[in-house]
C-alpha cells in the first residue's frame, strides 16, 4: 500500500506543472509544488488529489481565505493542512503572502 501527499508553496513566476519535485520512496510519494499565486492553488490541489494525494499541505504564506478555497476545491476524503507561524512572525508571514499575491 502506498500513500501520497503534496506540499504547495508560493513562488512567483512558476509553472506548477513543471516546477515540482517528487520523492517516491518506501511506499510514500511526496510532491512539492511551486505555485505562482494563491489563486492557482485550488486547481493545482484538485489535480494532485485526482492523482491520488490524500493530504495537501499549504505553506504559511497562504492566507486563511486561500486555504479555505483549497479546502473547497477538494473532496472531503482529502485532508488539508496549513502551516502556521508563531505569533511574533504573523506580520512577516502576511507581508510575504502579500508579496506573491
Amino acid at each position: 500500500m502506498s500513500a501520497s501527499w503534496a506540499y504547495l508553496y508560493l513562488h512567483p513566476e512558476t509553472d506548477p506543472d513543471t516546477d515540482r519535485t517528487v520523492l517516491d520512496r518506501g511506499g510514500i510519494r511526496t510532491t512539492l509544488v511551486a505555485v505562482p499565486s494563491p489563486d492557482r492553488a485550488p486547481e493545482v490541489a484538485a489535480a494532485l488529489a485526482s492523482e491520488g494525494a490524500t493530504l495537501i499541505e499549504l505553506c504559511g504564506g497562504f492566507s486563511l481565505e486561500a486555504a479555505a478555497a483549497v479546502r473547497s476545491a477538494l473532496p472531503s476524503k482529502v485532508a488539508v493542512g496549513h502551516v502556521t507561524v508563531s505569533v511574533d512572525s504573523v506580520h512577516a508571514a502576511a507581508a510575504f503572502g502579500d508579496s506573491v499575491s
